[in-house]
């Protein structure tokens, strides 16, 4: 992985009316997945004009403007689009993938609440950034807009895109310069003045594994741990190296197992790490759930 890592483009597009929102047909599917190489793109396999797909559809369009760029949502019709839908194995819709740098990962199949998708996609933007996909997508002319499938950026709701937190502005603005030290003193900033801060605490996380992440290659740094089993600073390379890869649940289960080995400093040390970790999961994620139970096993 390179140690540079391109921010250029986290820049954010000001007015609220703009989309990031676009209908994706059998003949735009392959370029649109293509875009997966720059910034994550995320699609949903719906049937327009549905009402049981409607609040999934009215929460990514959402969240996804909100998120001004930071990914793409593609929305296939499969009524329209059958190939893609066979292509990918989809059987249900709603069915909502993640493609990023052009490999697909599946996200959720049916209704899910909002609180759940912005968790997933919240994890999708981790998952891209840790991989040094950190490039942003441009507004899509006409796209669909928060409230209603067929909103429009031209139409009656584009006062519905919400604004980004303010707490986090100095922070957003330090990764747009590419300046990760500085965003970490920002979310300590939050921090200090409320230690509960659970999204600071996450959005740290999130720095901080892409800070240690860019200076890896991940193949070596598996080789080099599976080598080195009492090497606390391998064992921690790879977990962060599986964390980004999208294998959370092999982290847990590399610093679990060394939490059974240490005692003392070092073990303070794995099990502070592993906490660190596990605030970059969506909430209620069953992965952590479990690993919560091994660790105080291990623990105790």
């Amino acid at each position: 992985m390179n140690d540079k890592l391109d921010l250029s483009k986290l820049a954010p597009v000001a007015p609220s009316t703009v989309s990031y929102v676009r209908d994706v047909d059998e003949a735009a599917f392959e370029a649109v997945a293509s875009q997966s190489l720059q910034y994550p793109v995320v699609l949903e396999l719906t049937l327009n004009n549905q009402p049981g797909t409607k609040a999934v559809d009215d929460a990514l369009i959402e969240l996804t403007n909100q998120g001004e760029g930071r990914w793409l949502l593609g929305r296939v019709d499969v009524a329209t689009s059958p190939r893609i839908a066979q292509a990918l194995g989809v059987q249900a819709v709603p069915t909502v993938l993640a493609i990023i740098g052009g490999q697909v990962a599946p996200l959720f199949q049916g209704t899910r609440d909002k609180a759940d998708i912005k968790a997933m996609l919240d994890a999708v933007t981790r998952t891209a950034i840790a991989n040094g996909v950190t490039g942003r997508a441009q507004p899509v002319p006409g796209g669909r807009l928060a409230g209603s499938a067929e909103g429009t950026a031209e139409g009656p709701q584009a006062d519905a895109v919400p604004s980004i937190d303010p707490r986090f502005a100095a922070a957003d603005a330090a990764l747009e310069k590419g300046d990760l030290d500085a965003a970490i003193v920002e979310f300590d900033k939050l921090l200090t003045a409320n230690p509960r801060d659970i999204e600071a605490a996450a959005g740290k996380a999130q720095v901080g594994l892409l800070m240690r992440v860019s200076k890896l290659d991940p193949a070596a740094t598996l080789v080099k741990a599976g080598a080195n089993i009492d090497d606390l600073d391998a064992q921690f390379d790879a977990a962060d190296v599986e964390t980004a890869q999208g294998q959370p649940e092999a982290a847990f289960s590399r610093l679990i197992d060394a939490i059974r080995r240490t005692s003392g400093d070092d073990r303070e040390r794995v099990r502070v790490r592993l906490l660190e970790l596990f605030s970059l999961m969506p909430p209620g994620d069953p992965v952590v759930a479990k690993a919560r139970r091994d660790l105080t096993t291990a623990l105790f």
